[in-house]
């Protein structure tokens, strides 16, 4: 697993030539061979925690807010070289779901307890996609999630995306920003129907 912030990839919707602080953007590692590296930086965090300089994540969303630290582009990375694509990932499931995108999202406010929703679902049966499904939803802690991965797919299968609406801070302040991933693969994520757990 490897974890990027990059603040300089082309179309990224936090990309930008310097941050708020004057710091050229960059590319920095937040997770890589799945252990945290690293952590998205401006001047006043990096040294009030001895992390050296800052890797330019200050940002204010208008002249009267004081910039504050916002994320990069944040992606999960492909695997090197070619890598597997979506098709062979796929074929290596007996009985699962294969998600694509993202919709709708549920998390605590620390970050650690989730569900989220995808815009299309497919059963995947004996390692072929058998029909669409609907009212799909899955949750999970964010630890228990990751450390379910079992593998990723190539570049081939990289999808860039992203949102304008990103929000934190108190008062608050909006940052877009993009998230790229590749196709992965998750083992015992759990699953539910959306439409049974509501009662309809």
């Amino acid at each position: 697993m490897h974890v990027t912030g990059d603040r300089t990839v082309p179309h990224g919707l936090a990309t930008v030539g310097y941050d708020d602080e004057g710091v050229e953007a960059q590319s920095f590692d937040i997770v890589r061979d799945g252990v945290l590296v690293g952590y998205q930086l401006d001047r006043r965090m990096a040294a009030e925690n001895g992390l050296g300089r800052s890797n330019g994540c200050a940002f204010a969303d208008s002249p009267m807010h004081v910039p504050i630290q916002r994320m990069a582009n944040v992606s999960l990375e492909p695997a090197a070289g070619e890598g597997p694509r979506t098709e062979e990932l796929v074929s290596g499931v007996e009985r699962g779901i294969y998600v694509v995108g993202d919709k709708s999202w549920s998390i605590d406010m620390q970050r650690y307890n989730f569900q989220f929703t995808g815009q299309r679902f497919y059963l995947i049966d004996r390692g072929r996609l058998a029909g669409q499904l609907r009212d799909v939803a899955y949750q999970a802690r964010t630890t228990d999630f990751w450390g379910s991965m079992e593998a990723v797919g190539g570049s081939s299968t990289f999808v860039l995306g992203g949102a304008f609406n990103c929000g934190k801070g108190q008062p608050g302040q909006v940052a877009p920003v993009s998230h790229g991933c590749p196709s992965a693969l998750f083992r015992a994520v759990r699953v539910l129907n959306t439409r049974a757990e509501a009662g309809l």
